[in-house]
């Protein structure tokens, strides 16, 4: 907790406000991991899901949470996203952490088929313990749409210490380079737009990494 230590009067200032959500939405340029992931069998969005989360462990901002009115740091994530049920409304789909990409995708689509086939809502995440659920990032994925701007729900307005991402449409951005619309909301109090910056660097650096191995 150093790295917070130092920016305690940081946090104390944002914290203080009736809103210290940082809200960011920006163009997130990748190396095209589509051939490789089709090569692979493997599906574009949770290959893409476990980058992000690869990266919020690895950027320290990302991992502060408020508990208890104390500043906590976590050390894993369960991974958790939105999806479309057979009514086309929206639905939660949460499973267990897995290194491996391969078996993480395979854990992300039976998570995803059995969010997808529920009509009522997935309340999984009822069961976690108040430590737990703070051991999570909110993800959403549009990619119907190219958009530039999104506002994410905040459960208590004053403390939105959860990150929440959402990511659209892929484009072709040429040289085997593609683009897309990315949102990162976090508190201010922990995460400056410098530690967006290298967020976006490290998925670039996750995918490069998976497609070498």
């Amino acid at each position: 907790m150093i790295s917070f230590d130092r920016r305690m009067d940081r946090f104390e200032l944002f914290d203080s406000m009736d809103s210290p959500a940082l809200n960011l939405t920006f163009v997130l340029e990748l190396p095209d991991f589509r051939p490789w992931c089709k090569a692979q069998a493997l599906p574009p969005f949770h290959v893409m899901l476990c980058a992000v989360l690869r990266s919020v462990l690895k950027v320290e901002n990302f991992r502060y949470r408020i508990l208890d009115g104390e500043v906590i740091r976590i050390d894993r994530l369960m991974p958790s996203f939105t999806v479309k049920n057979q009514h086309d409304d929206l639905n939660f789909a949460q499973f267990e952490w897995s290194d491996d990409v391969r078996e993480f995708a395979a854990r992300g689509v039976a998570a995803r088929d059995e969010a997808s086939n529920m009509e009522a809502l997935n309340r999984k995440y009822r069961s976690m313990t108040p430590r737990e659920a703070k051991e999570q990032v909110f993800v959403t994925c549009i990619p119907w749409l190219n958009f530039t701007s999104i506002q994410h729900p905040i459960a208590v307005l004053a403390q939105p210490d959860i990150p929440s991402f959402a990511w659209g449409k892929f484009r072709d951005a040429g040289a085997g380079r593609l683009e897309l619309p990315f949102s990162v909301q976090v508190h201010h109090g922990f995460v400056d737009g410098y530690h967006i910056h290298l967020l976006a660097e490290q998925v670039a650096a996750e995918m490069t990494a998976m497609m070498q191995a």
